[in-house]
């Protein structure tokens, strides 16, 4: 069976420096908020071009903790708008209504499945305040056109840069766009830590300060507390890791791109609907970086029980969306009709891609889609 990701072997290329750089925090013997944290901010903020990083817990907190830190600066208040893809995970919508404002969903681009700008013009409104575009399976929304929108109207722009480690418009990357952008290190992301973790990039000085304080129980010195924070801090060993691992993440995006090109080239089925790439006109200011491989068919179930048979493991990201979730019952987004999002959610389909793979394997994913076929 070719596994859908294989973070075993992932992780064991670097064994040995992982296992000396977690030696180092061990030996040193201080754990939380020390000079690894501090290296690993410095150089995720210069790979991606902010100017400040701050390392919380995991990628929600990274949200919440931005928007929370808006509303301490005055920026939003409670029942603000903050317009966010309706094709989202939960996380972009939790993030929000755990800081009582208010979502606006709107229906995503139906070829690249991001934010879809002419849909952000439509959704304003004079309680607008923020726009947070996902940057859904590796490839950044169309940043030059919410960037124009948000700064014509005054909005601020937080990007939920979870699965777009590296992934640029332009030649600007994921987390140098919006005035804040959130990052995901779960182990499964581009760039994973070994457990939760994550971080939010800057170049507004002030914010960076205000979600510093946040992370760290509302505290910059002990036993001082500015205001109501919480405890969202990234540890040393996490930390450690990610410095590790962020000296090859190029390498394994370009790991990635080469499985994805594989794939690209060699699924011809009709009955599967292949992502766009980077060669097209509507992509052809992006740089993709694979978090994920997702495929459409409307005969999914179908495809996938054939894959499994044909040894090749997937995943469906995401079956149910938001709107459509039981914790979201009584709001006012909840089962309204969202076709493009929902037809989306009921044919996507996750091949397997990372870094790991061989040609051979991609090769035989290739073979196993383009034998599918269904009884007429």
């Amino acid at each position: 069976m070719i596994p859908f990701l294989d973070l075993k072997s992932l992780n064991s290329a670097y064994r040995e420096e992982l296992v000396e750089a977690a030696t180092r925090v061990i030996d040193s013997g201080w754990y939380i908020q020390g000079e690894h944290l501090k290296r690993f901010e410095e150089e995720f903020s210069a790979y991606t071009g902010a100017r400040h990083c701050v390392g919380v817990a995991n990628g929600l907190d990274a949200l919440i903790l931005t928007i929370r830190a808006w509303k301490e600066m005055g920026k939003l208040k409670d029942g603000d708008e903050v317009i966010v893809p309706a094709n989202t995970y939960i996380a972009t919508v939790l993030a929000v209504t755990e800081n009582n404002l208010k979502p606006i969903l709107v229906e995503p681009d139906v070829d690249t499945y991001n934010l879809c700008p002419r849909n952000v013009e439509r959704a304003l409104t004079e309680k607008t305040r923020v726009i947070m575009p996902v940057h859904l399976y590796g490839q950044l929304a169309d940043m030059p056109a919410i960037d124009a929108i948000a700064k014509r109207e005054k909005l601020l722009v937080l990007e939920d840069s979870a699965q777009a480690h590296g992934a640029q418009v332009a030649g600007k990357s994921a987390g140098h766009w919006g005035d804040a952008s959130g990052f995901s290190f779960y182990p499964g992301k581009n760039l994973g830590a070994l457990g939760d973790a994550g971080a939010i990039t800057s170049s507004d000085a002030e914010l960076v300060r205000m979600i510093q304080a946040l992370r760290n129980y509302g505290s910059h010195e002990k036993y001082k507390n500015l205001v109501r924070g919480v405890n969202s801090r990234l540890d040393e060993i996490q930390a450690a890791m990610l410095s590790v691992k962020l000296k090859y993440l190029q390498a394994q995006t370009e790991a990635r791109r080469r499985v994805a090109a594989i794939y690209m080239a060699g699924i011809k089925n009709p009955l599967i609907k292949m992502p766009l790439d980077s060669g097209t006109d509507v992509m052809n200011h992006t740089s993709h970086v694979w978090h994920l491989f997702v495929v459409r068919s409307k005969v999914r179930e179908a495809l996938q029980t054939h894959l499994a048979a044909s040894g090749v493991q997937t995943l469906i990201h995401y079956p149910i969306p938001p709107h459509q979730q039981q914790a979201y019952v009584g709001a006012d987004f909840y089962n309204k009709s969202f076709p493009i999002t929902e037809c989306i959610h009921r044919e996507v389909l996750s091949l397997p891609i990372s870094p790991v793979m061989t040609d051979a394997e991609a090769q035989q994913v290739v073979d196993a889609c383009n034998s599918f076929s269904v009884e007429a």
